[in-house]
């Protein structure tokens, strides 16, 4: 298991606030559904958060914009870039490695290969490091948004990209599809501590309690006298199998486009 460390430099200014124009006030559902019933475990009594509009389409063709910011965003693990048109537009984009306050970036198909700048797989060299990366023309980034994360492009054939993913998984996307040069900065997040049970807290995290530890009534490995294991099939709460067990549905229709596996 990774060691994790407690100050970790950030790519961002503690002090800067937000665009107001691209702030909203993001619900907070704490793992219930319409209904009320809990349907995600584990989440709840987060702080108030606003949530940022990222720009994941870069539908702004041919029109250079300039970084004037990089700031936090409470709600991913990546930080975030605010940019500047030359109409006085503003988007947030999520920031790539090596971006600097100042910097100019240019979404077009004929843009120069460098960080930040976004363009159609096709015409990317193979080689590349490509970032939110679209799975469907026009649709907006899917692939590749957290922070550190990346996919290269190993091939090209008949109106397809080839991707190697950050879980080394080979897939084909379509060609016209756009994705942003380099890589989502900030890679150090995986490594930082959070440090205390309060800020998980305030974070919307509530606490995981194991299966041995409860009762059989909650869980399939509760009960028993004294300390047990959780037996030869470990199971999930509600009895399915846990552990090393598929949970992709077998004959998807994308499973044509997946190369190799992940595993």
């Amino acid at each position: 298991m990774a060691k994790k460390i407690k100050n970790i430099e950030k790519p961002w200014k503690k002090t800067s606030e937000p665009e107001k124009s691209l702030v909203e006030i993001l619900p907070k559902h704490s793992g219930r559904d319409n209904s009320g019933r809990i349907t995600v475990r584990h989440q709840g009594g987060r702080q108030k958060r606003y949530y940022r509009i990222i720009d994941f389409k870069r539908d702004k063709r041919g029109v250079e914009g300039k970084i004037i910011s990089i700031e936090y965003d409470p709600n991913r693990t990546a930080p975030i870039a605010l940019v500047e048109y030359p109409d006085g537009e503003r988007r947030y984009i999520i920031h790539v490695e090596g971006l600097k306050e100042g910097d100019k970036i240019l979404a077009d198909e004929k843009a120069e290969v460098s960080p930040g700048n976004a363009m159609p797989l096709k015409n990317i060299p193979i080689g590349v490091e490509v970032c939110c990366i679209e799975l469907y023309p026009g649709k907006g980034a899917q692939l590749c948004r957290g922070a550190g994360t990346y996919a290269t492009i190993v091939g090209k054939e008949e109106g397809y990209v080839h991707l190697k993913m950050p879980s080394r998984e080979i897939r084909k996307v379509p060609e016209n599809c756009y994705a942003t040069i380099g890589r989502v900065s900030f890679a150090m997040h995986k490594f930082e501590e959070i440090g205390k049970a309060g800020r998980a807290r305030l974070m919307g995290i509530r606490p995981t309690v194991r299966g041995v530890a409860q009762n059989p009534y909650s869980h399939p490995h509760g009960g028993g006298e004294g300390r047990t294991g959780e037996g030869r099939h470990p199971k999930t709460p509600w009895g399915k199998p846990a552990r090393g067990v598929k949970t992709r549905k077998p004959g998807k229709w994308s499973d044509k486009l997946i190369i190799k596996r992940r595993k």
